[in-house]
């Protein structure tokens, strides 16, 4: 599905599901809403997945004019919830990128947040040395084509294990990454490395948190996930063995059992 978003200036793609406790599923970096299949299945009798494609990112076009910002990513996504009159709140789950969009979708408006699910994220901002990669690999992206920040990125979106014993999700990540537009990757670098701190802004953050984090992420430390559930109010943290960055696709099952668990608590209230 499509929604025209005249204030943004662009057309966004989306996904949208069931009649259940509404969860905005924000995707990661270079990938799209394609990377949450097996919960949009795995959870439609518990949840009604609303599941965007960022500018750039999978079937949503590119914009040359706005820079990229986590904000302007926040607000395209509220943008899609007021399309979709979704003006209650909802779940708020975003993996790497798609949790940087999260944290800022919470601190611009968290009255329309119910609960927080923050997947192999972290809330620190980009040090020097990150900001500078971020710049060479916009740089390749541009100049290049995205395949070389593919090839480069592929093997650490992963668990090592999984990247050796499942050559299967090997190539649907890669063609997933493959689907984003220079653009959209040379963008969403710059919003990375320009991201806030968010460190400050988790004590304040008073909704239920779920933190899941791989065990063997190659990118994230885990360190990371457990700083984020100290600082939360009431955060609870799910470290899954056997996965690496990409949780939810290299162990579905025991993804899907947390967020199902999680959901479960808003059906009680």
């Amino acid at each position: 599905m499509t929604a025209d978003n005249e204030d943004a200036g662009f057309i966004m793609a989306y996904e949208d599901s069931a009649d259940r406790v509404p969860v905005l599923w924000i995707h990661g970096f270079p990938l799209n809403n394609t990377m949450w299949d097996p919960q949009i299945t795995g959870l439609a009798d518990v949840a009604r997945s609303i599941a965007p494609d960022l500018r750039g990112h999978g079937l949503s076009e590119p914009t040359l004019a706005t820079p990229y910002t986590v904000g302007l990513f926040a607000e395209d996504c509220l943008r899609l919830l007021d399309y979709l009159d979704a003006e209650g709140p909802v779940v708020v789950a975003g993996l790497s990128m798609g949790g940087y969009v999260a944290l800022e979708f919470c601190r611009r408006a968290p009255e329309r947040v119910l609960g927080l699910i923050l997947a192999a994220t972290k809330a620190t901002p980009d040090s020097d040395a990150a900001k500078k990669a971020r710049d060479e690999s916009a740089d390749v992206a541009e100049n290049e084509g995205v395949q070389q920040v593919v090839e480069g990125l592929l093997g650490k979106m992963l668990a090592p294990r999984t990247y050796r014993d499942d050559p299967e999700l090997v190539e649907y990540l890669h063609s997933m990454m493959m689907g984003t537009t220079p653009e959209g990757m040379v963008g969403a670098l710059k919003a990375m490395r320009d991201r806030p701190d968010s460190t400050v802004d988790l004590p304040e953050f008073e909704m239920p948190a779920l933190v899941i984090h791989g065990q063997d992420d190659q990118l994230i430390p885990t360190s990371e996930a457990k700083a984020m559930v100290l600082a939360l109010p009431s955060a609870e943290l799910v470290l899954v063995p056997n996965a690496g960055h990409m949780v939810n696709l290299e162990q579905s099952e025991i993804f899907n059992e947390a967020v199902r668990s999680f959901l479960e608590k808003f059906y009680e209230e």
